[in-house]
């Protein structure tokens, strides 16, 4: 990795969590930290997006285009995730709100067992994955190119990352409408982190579909151990 992707992963990383932890403490919750982090970390590790974004930084490598298009392509998806979770992160506050907390740490119980089965199994959780494959290596080397990618393989990556989301839509609804806008804007901050350091790892470079296939690789082992962190946080918050 060259020294600038190295520094400017280290600014996009420092800003999210130090920025998060910042705010939460500023705002008297600082007691909810350690579950902030717990479920927006599980939420991000993420099998199932990491395939999907280093499958489209393989498609912009293939074709050999500039390293400020690679870039660019790269900040469009991740854009749209953060802005496609963010607007979903709204509907289900809206629509979990009057939900018992208690429930939200049996959503978080189901949930990962779910993950921690289909990872042991190798089943994959994304939708129409053939029909997000031929938009992905059709997309041209432009930020809103690869944002509208982005936007329309958000919804097929609802069935693996919605349980932690969902969990935490639960807790931040007590907040009260005033503050779970910015709770979620937190959250959706640290859950692209990952995509980041993916970004900056491959930079353009040619290692492009070795970092691919080792992500394929370890899906399983991914998906375990977010099903795992999920299921703890789910006896925690009944505990």
């Amino acid at each position: 990795m060259a020294k600038g992707d190295i520094i400017a992963l280290i600014s996009v990383v420092g800003i999210a969590v130090g920025l998060s932890s910042l705010i939460l403490w500023a705002l008297g919750l600082k007691w909810f930290i350690p579950q902030f982090f717990a479920l927006s970390l599980s939420d991000s590790i993420n099998p199932c997006t990491f395939v999907i974004y280093t499958m489209l930084l393989v498609a912009l490598a293939v074709k050999e285009v500039s390293g400020r298009e690679f870039y660019l392509a790269g900040l469009g998806f991740i854009s749209a995730i953060y802005v496609s979770y963010y607007t979903f992160g709204v509907g289900l506050v809206l629509t979990v709100g009057r939900f018992p907390t208690w429930t939200g740490g049996v959503a978080a119980i189901l949930f990962g067992l779910y993950t921690v089965i289909t990872g042991l199994l190798g089943k994959s959780r994304i939708a129409a994955k053939k029909n997000v494959r031929r938009r992905i290596f059709k997309a041209n080397a432009s930020f809103w190119s690869s944002f509208l990618v982005g936007i329309f393989v958000s919804a097929t990556l609802l069935p693996c990352s919605s349980g932690p989301y969902l969990v935490y839509s639960i807790i931040i609804a007590k907040a009260g409408t005033k503050l779970f806008w910015l709770m979620l804007g937190l959250y959706n901050l640290v859950f692209v982190i990952p995509l980041f350091v993916i970004l900056f790892g491959v930079g353009g470079a040619i290692k492009g579909k070795g970092v691919s296939r080792a992500i394929v690789r370890r899906s399983r082992e991914l998906s375990v151990a977010s099903g795992l962190a999920l299921i703890a946080i789910g006896l925690w918050i009944l505990h």
